[in-house]
């Protein structure tokens, strides 16, 4: 488990580490004490996943001498009871394809956030996983399996689906039963799907910040969800996947060589967002990885050999995105000879 302590900007300061095989429900508080202490009382704000903070836990930090402040996320089942209240509150445009509904409500501030692109991103994934869930369960209608079989091929189908589970209503046959068309069955719960299309794209935040500005606290919250897909994503990058770790000190490695490329992430963010707007880290990296250095051994007819480092040529369009990022390839390092002949292969 990683608590990741960023300026409001998103650049990482410091991380802290605990172990993964306790709930977070039960560390949360003491962890807050062990923040405050090393790095002293501040201003700062906990920014958390809906399954991390308790209503006691959150009650704490609403009635603690020096307020602790926090945003975190809700379950979208609790928009159900709060939908009523929201309905007669306009949306405010916040940012571009942002909106926001408050509702001030027992000493905390609900933000309703309605975002066009998570509509987007949020409905594509949805159709894929619960098209792919539909075609594996028509193939398991054409089957000869047992119950049990069934059973653990449904349960591999429920893994990969997700959410999109739910949005079908399947008949099993009762024990005993064989699987027959008359048992075994399937059908879109479209009134459920109709819930999950309403609320695509909507966050349901809630915060004891309520003087700030609506669109910094979608904003913080995004910047939860970027930390986590940045931290998967580094793992593929830096091929740092799968890692078998035996003792603590190699988790640690583990998570500074993460952390320290989230860094250089982040500031590769922020430079682009002022010299390419436009331009993804993502994209970039991509467009960068042509660029290779490599060592030529050249043997020489004393039994040495000349060593050249020469990193390759840049295209044209990769000129333009230094250029346009203000950056300059180093020079070509000078030609190394050592005493031993490279070795043959």
């Amino acid at each position: 488990m990683i608590a990741l302590i960023v300026t409001p900007e998103g650049f990482p300061l410091a991380y802290e580490v605990m172990p993964g095989n306790t709930s977070d429900k039960t560390t949360l508080a003491g962890f807050i004490k062990k923040i405050e202490a090393q790095y002293g009382k501040a201003q700062r704000t906990w920014i958390m996943d809906r399954g991390i903070p308790t209503e006691e836990t959150l009650a704490g930090m609403r009635a603690a001498e020096t307020p602790v402040y926090y945003l975190v996320g809700t379950p979208k089942g609790r928009l159900t009871k709060l939908e009523k209240e929201f309905l007669k509150l306009p949306w405010e445009q916040v940012r571009d394809a942002v909106e926001v509904k408050l509702l001030d409500r027992e000493g905390e501030l609900f933000v309703l956030a309605r975002s066009a692109g998570r509509v987007e991103k949020e409905r594509s994934m949805r159709r894929r996983r619960l098209k792919k869930l539909l075609k594996r369960l028509s193939e398991l209608e054409q089957q000869d399996l047992t119950r049990d079989q069934l059973l653990l091929k449904l349960g591999a189908a429920k893994k990969d689906a997700g959410r999109a589970y739910g949005l079908v209503d399947i008949r099993l046959p009762d024990k005993d039963q064989a699987v027959t068309p008359e048992t075994f069955g399937f059908a879109l719960n479209r009134r459920k799907l109709r819930i999950v299309r309403r609320r695509e794209g909507r966050y349901l935040l809630r915060s004891n910040l309520k003087g700030d500005n609506p669109a910094l606290l979608w904003q913080y919250y995004i910047q939860l969800t970027e930390v986590e897909q940045a931290f998967k994503e580094l793992k593929g990058d830096l091929s740092v996947r799968p890692i078998y770790h035996q003792t603590d000190a190699r988790i640690e490695a583990h998570i500074f060589v993460a952390f320290m490329a989230y860094c250089l992430q982040v500031t590769l963010k922020h430079r682009l967002r002022s010299l390419a707007p436009g331009l993804t880290p993502r994209a970039v990296l991509e467009k960068m990885a042509a660029l290779q250095m490599v060592d030529v051994h050249l043997p020489t007819t004393d039994g040495r050999c000349l060593v050249l480092s020469r990193h390759t040529q840049p295209e044209k369009d990769q000129l333009l995105l230094l250029s346009q990022l203000k950056l300059e390839l180093p020079p070509q390092p000078p030609p190394k000879i050592t005493s031993n002949a490279i070795s043959a292969l």
